[in-house]
């Protein structure tokens, strides 16, 4: 199979988008588990978190455009998902369960979900959902028309305005904590949803199907386009949903601080200040097409591309994996070292300057050493994919 190269070009741009969100959230993820120093802060937080905020679907629309449909068997395509995927993910799990916490009590956990500490790694039982998925879509997706498949992408945008729904029908909803502390905002039931059922109508094309389906719907019917069209659909796009997921935050901050800062509180006040963040929202949503509209006319494939990129985007997934371990080391390292808020050694720009130093340190770091243990004969890909 010949490659795309601007799937590459998006792998590792998502890849440096990912580690730029983990960049921000020391500042605005601290104290009693939300805690902004000053109002630039805020503002910082806003602009990198909203800017690389599609890392996520980018992500998804890259596997389903090269994995969907299925080019071979079921049993096929499950078993080199389960060598690049699944057997990483649980050697980094273990990783992430021994040196991070109580080992123990991590370990025992396991068998029930992912090491919280390690959050990041959601992200695989999410992306295993969808191999899972693909098989059974698989002949549908080989013979599904254009308007078809755009009626169903319609469909799924429609479920992502459903987060703003249930704020403007039940206001800011009672937080919910589990025995292991996250929180879990109560959702306002919705069409069909209730206490004893969460399964309403727009359950089954909610969440990052649209995505898989996105990714579909470009191999199929979108063909190359001018700069002209490129610019004209993608930026307008694009800046509607940095628009949403920016102010959101802003105003969300804004409304508990009431210009008095630090603004603090707990977990759950972090999570009401994301909702215009939240991967499935019409924000992200339009970024994430504006994001794929652009990056589709990257396609140079000389020099750099061969020597530097691809090999990067090859062990995107390892460096995914295993990135957290070196960014809370370049982060913590950096925070004590140029101080934070408006006593930091830049004034304001200290914020910015760690964001960025954190997350270029550790991108550069982790590709290095993913290149180099994907390399070793044999085991290689069992550790990084």
């Amino acid at each position: 199979m010949n490659r795309e190269v601007w799937v590459d070009w998006m792998r590792v741009i998502a890849c440096l988008m990912v580690m730029t969100v983990h960049s921000t959230e020391p500042f605005y993820l601290g104290g009693e588990g939300s805690l902004i120093l000053t109002a630039a802060d805020a503002r910082w937080v806003a602009f990198f978190d909203t800017f690389v905020r599609a890392c996520v679907p980018l992500f998804v629309v890259a596997s389903s455009y090269l994995q969907f449909p299925l080019h071979y068997s079921t049993g096929e395509f499950l078993r080199r998902r389960m060598v690049r995927v699944v057997v990483p993910f649980a050697v980094w799990t273990l990783v992430y369960a021994i040196v991070w916490g109580q080992p123990v009590d991590n370990l025992r956990s396991l068998l029930l979900n992912f090491n919280y500490a390690a959050g990041h790694l959601w992200f695989v039982y999410m992306l295993v959902g969808l191999y899972l998925l693909m098989p059974l879509l698989s002949p549908w997706a080989q013979r599904v028309g254009k308007r078809e498949l755009r009626f169903y992408l319609i469909l799924c945008f429609i479920t992502t305005l459903l987060p703003f729904v249930r704020a403007w029908a039940g206001g800011t909803p009672p937080v919910i904590y589990g025995p292991t502390g996250i929180p879990n905002p109560a959702r306002y039931p919705l069409w069909g949803e209730a206490s004893w059922n969460a399964y309403g109508l727009c359950y089954y094309l909610s969440g990052f199907v649209g995505y898989m389906l996105l990714g579909l719907y470009l191999r199929r019917f979108v063909g190359t386009w001018s700069w002209r069209r490129t610019l004209a659909v993608g930026l307008p796009v694009w800046l509607v949903g940095f628009a949403i997921c920016y102010f959101g935050f802003l105003f969300a901050v804004e409304a508990d601080a009431q210009g008095i800062y630090p603004v603090e509180g707990p977990t759950a006040l972090a999570a009401v200040w994301e909702t215009t963040w939240i991967n499935d929202t019409a924000s992200v949503a339009l970024m994430t097409v504006g994001w794929i509209v652009l990056m589709r006319k990257f396609t140079a494939s000389g020099h750099f591309y061969q020597r530097i990129l691809l090999p990067i985007s090859r062990a995107s997934y390892g460096m995914y994996l295993c990135h957290m371990i070196v960014l809370a080391a370049v982060s913590g390292w950096l925070r004590t070292t140029l101080g934070t808020g408006g006593d930091g050694i830049c004034g304001i720009w200290t914020t910015p300057l760690q964001i960025i130093l954190t997350a270029v340190a550790t991108f550069i770091a982790t590709a290095v050493m993913s290149i180099i243990v994907q390399r070793i004969p044999r085991i290689g890909k069992w550790i990084v994919g």
